[in-house]
């Protein structure tokens, strides 16, 4: 069986728009900005699936590249399940074609390595060493397509002393330091309540891609992108690690409170919580007011923000005293009305269903195969003329398989032998 070059489509579905939902059709017929970008996603979980979502919403043409009859580890990751569909799965996945191939079969090697030739992005988070004893490493292929952007997610990164050592988010969370600073200042470190970790390295990741295609528009090269979960998590540490060069404290944890801003945390109201953001001495002033303790307002350990950092102990427990006479609606309305920052604490489900959220179609619907209409979180991204757009549903198991296939230039005779040998679902 030979594999013959031959150019692969984009995806019709391109021109949709996000910006709403339900999901209109784009009247303008606007499609993303990485319209013309073939993608070919090797990664799995979520670092990874994370990156190449968020540029297949951006409009890239992304090929999924599953384990024939298991698929992404996640596809099984629940419950909870939609349908026969894990959520897990679900969540970091639309918007993409999957290929079920082995790549321990010859001719599935064969017809992935041919796709990586041709692409303009691969995305891969093994374990350092293991793509290029796959032959689909950043030098084998780059050495035949030149112009690739390979980008590899990886718990440490290519280099240094814990490069082969497998990467999990929770242990990035613990290495980097955000753990250490997480929790309430009496209690355990505490782990970030989403995958941290995961999700920063496959911004990262979807950050270092842009710029190499960019650096590729001047030179016609590409170049290989190396993230690392713990360097994404070390990053995060901005003002905290700052603090520490500054200073040489050691930071701690403070639960919702801020370490150099005060009042800056979550405060108990007579039936739920706030986030109150009292970030200069003008909004405290509005704030002192607002509460209607003259007395808060006067003192002078409370009159700037060094004094109120310094004087917390004294100052939270005054404030919370006032913040439990009302409701949390109540609150949100006079501090809204004040000028003072101050948001309810939201459940999961509150939280979608929140006017702001709604309005900015951070919640869309999508058409599954299999499970019907179902929800998912929408793309960030806003931009004026060339849309990101969430158009097609996360892919069943090997949906895709004989239409890329085709693209390559199998015709259906081939693909059978193929699916026969075992080398593709």
């Amino acid at each position: 069986m030979s594999l013959t070059h031959a150019g692969i489509a984009p995806d019709e579905t391109a021109g949709a728009d996000p910006l709403t939902a339900p999901q209109p059709a784009d009247p303008a017929g606007v499609a993303g900005p990485l319209r013309d970008l073939l993608v070919l996603d090797l990664s799995r979980i979520l670092s990874g699936p994370f990156a190449t979502m968020t540029l297949a919403d951006l409009g890239a043409d992304v090929i999924k590249i599953e384990q024939p009859g298991q698929g992404d580890d996640t596809r099984q990751w629940g419950p909870p399940f939609q349908g026969e569909e894990a959520a897990y799965f679900l969540s970091v996945n639309r918007n993409k074609r999957s290929l079920a191939v082995n790549l321990k079969s010859p001719e599935g090697l064969a017809a992935v390595r041919r796709l990586a030739l041709k692409a303009d992005v691969l995305v891969e988070n093994f374990r350092p060493g293991t793509a290029a004893r796959l032959g689909l490493g950043y030098e084998e292929l780059s050495r035949d397509n030149p112009g690739l952007v390979y980008a590899s997610i990886s718990g440490y990164g290519q280099t240094g002393p814990d490069a082969l050592r497998p990467g999990y988010d929770a242990i990035a969370q613990a290495r980097s330091g955000i753990m250490s600073v997480t929790g309430e200042a009496d209690g355990p470190p505490v782990r970030v309540g989403v995958s941290s970790a995961d999700l920063v390295a496959g911004m990262w990741a979807t950050i270092g891609v842009l710029a190499a295609l960019h650096e590729k528009q001047r030179t016609g090269n590409g170049q290989w992108v190396d993230i690392s979960l713990l360097d994404g998590s070390v990053s995060w540490l901005t003002y905290v690690s700052s603090g520490y060069f500054a200073s040489g404290d050691i930071p701690t944890r403070y639960g919702s409170a801020h370490p150099t801003i005060a009042p800056y945390q979550a405060f108990p109201t007579s039936d739920g919580f706030v986030m109150v953001a009292v970030g200069n001495d003008g909004l405290w002033r509005r704030f002192a007011a607002a509460l209607g303790d003259q007395g808060l307002a006067d003192d002078p350990n409370y009159a700037t923000n060094p004094s109120r950092v310094a004087h917390r102990d004294t100052l939270i427990p005054r404030i919370e005293a006032v913040l439990r006479t009302r409701s949390a609606e109540d609150w949100v309305r006079i501090l809204d009305q004040a000028g003072v920052p101050v948001g309810p604490i939201q459940t999961v489900d509150q939280a979608l269903a929140d006017p702001q959220v709604r309005a900015r179609g951070m919640v869309a619907e999508l058409d599954h195969p299999t499970v019907g209409p179902m929800k998912v979180v929408g793309c960030p991204v806003r931009l004026t003329r060339t849309p990101a757009s969430v158009r097609t549903a996360p892919p069943l198991l090997g949906q895709h398989t004989d239409e890329v296939l085709a693209s390559l230039g199998l015709d259906e005779p081939s693909i059978a032998g193929l699916r026969r040998a075992g080398a593709v679902q």
